[in-house]
């Protein structure tokens, strides 16, 4: 699936998604932001620091409902880098109730989202990634994604054009 450019919207405290998400605060990876990211359909990414974590999520609704009505996204990922197979490099669950969705068990859209934070943030150390995703498996259907993605280098100012 080709994704559109992705655009970097609002970010959000970790008190703000800790009460959404139901965990503590330190389980949230606090070297990225929490932010709304979009690449078609909008999402709210949220890093987590471990497989344990992502597996304790509870979304309160009333806190959902009540951020994604201030937000263009109404969709929640939260991923971390510890996964239940090692040949994977992320575990992530994906939350859109807004849409009848409570856990969707492979959501490309979302993924989409994930790859273009992944890149700006360097989460993997570089600006390309080309990542295997698992998804789906606290709901028992377990799915695996591929993401690949890479930072358009472009200087305007100095006026390049491919011609």
């Amino acid at each position: 699936m080709q994704q559109n450019e992705p655009t970097f919207g609002q970010t959000f405290s970790n008190a703000q998604l800790s009460k959404l998400l139901g965990i503590p605060e330190q389980y949230m990876d606090t070297r990225y932001p929490i932010q709304e990211v979009e690449t078609g359909l909008p999402v709210i990414i949220v890093p987590l620091i471990s497989l344990h974590a992502v597996k304790k999520v509870r979304i309160e609704k009333e806190h959902y409902y009540r951020l994604i009505e201030q937000t263009n996204a109404k969709g929640i990922l939260v991923f971390s880098p510890e996964t239940y197979h090692e040949e994977n490099d992320l575990n992530v669950r994906d939350f859109a109730d807004y849409y009848g969705i409570p856990e969707d068990p492979a959501t490309r859209s979302s993924n989409g989202c994930l790859a273009a934070y992944l890149v700006k943030y360097r989460y993997l150390g570089t600006d390309r990634i080309d990542v295997r995703v698992e998804q789906g498996y606290e709901i028992g259907r377990s799915s695996l994604l591929f993401l690949r993605a890479f930072q358009k280098k472009i200087n305007q100012r100095l006026g390049w054009r491919k011609g």
